[in-house]
């Protein structure tokens, strides 16, 4: 009995760091931190709050279980030591259990937040499950991302009984779509051996970061022109993107990469801070 004890303790540690990273915990995290942000730039009650956390939370973890799911075969195929389901690290019983235990929490959690938000927000997690189950092989790959960037402002907006700013829906989903170029460009390689052919495939390496980059800047114009930004602040916003995007263009080795992503750090920052 000692050994099994032994035994089951030594795989506990490896099956949840499985678990976790079949969830895309690094992009799952960032936009839970996120919507948490924005309520707080919403004014929200700190149960409101934790509340819009939990329900966004719970939908990323059931869009990165599922991304890994569908993908399984395919990435078994094609030899990716970094799918925890396609190497053995994670159980496949393990992660679909835990997909449709985070699938039920979500809609709970959802429709908790009320009626209108929590429809809002389920149609964000659907739109995420739809790229997973094959838009991301389309030229639509980046509508998903869109929507539901876009689509979080309202849900944050609406558990405050309030319509969001026109900027707010806006400016999100052009951040979704450019982090959505940028999320791809590392797995170009390993999407090519699978078939996926999403929209950042079709632009291919050479373009994704220029385009993303454009699209970043149109969504710190956005937020600018639409909030109440004071005009030190707003012109040293400006000063900054533009000066990242010559980066982008004009950069070497890992710097345009490196700089798109600051600016979408930017972006997300302006989302939040220019309420």
């Amino acid at each position: 009995m000692s050994t099994e004890l032994s035994h089951g303790r030594g795989t506990t540690g490896p099956a949840v760091r499985g678990l976790v990273h079949a969830a895309h915990a690094g992009p799952a995290l960032a936009v839970t931190v996120l919507s948490g942000l924005l309520a707080t730039a919403q004014g929200l009650d700190a149960g409101t709050t934790l509340l819009v956390v939990a329900a966004v939370l719970a939908g990323q973890l059931s869009v990165g279980w599922s991304n890994d799911l569908v993908d399984v075969g395919r990435d078994r195929r094609a030899g990716r030591a970094d799918k925890p389901l396609a190497t053995g690290e994670a159980s496949l019983g393990v992660v679909r259990g835990a997909c449709v235990a985070a699938v039920v929490a979500c809609v709970v959690l959802s429709l908790a937040l009320g009626l209108l938000p929590g429809l809002i927000h389920l149609g964000c997690v659907a739109s995420a499950w739809a790229y997973n189950l094959g838009l991301k092989s389309t030229a639509w790959s980046w509508a998903p991302y869109a929507a539901s960037f876009g689509g979080l402002t309202a849900v944050v907006s609406y558990a405050d009984d309030a319509a969001p700013p026109w900027w707010w829906p806006v400016g999100a989903a052009l951040l979704g779509v450019g982090a959505h170029l940028l999320n791809v460009l590392p797995d170009l390689d390993a999407d090519a051996a699978t078939g996926v052919r999403g929209l950042p495939h079709r632009l291919g390496p050479r373009w994704i970061a220029p385009v993303a980059a454009a699209v970043l800047v149109a969504a710190t114009a956005v937020v600018l022109a639409g909030a109440s930004v004071p005009p030190v602040p707003a012109g040293v916003a400006a000063v900054v993107t533009l000066a990242l995007a010559l980066v982008v263009v004009r950069g070497s080795g890992r710097r345009p990469f490196l700089a798109a992503i600051a600016i979408a750090l930017l972006d997300a920052t302006l989302l939040v801070v220019a309420r």
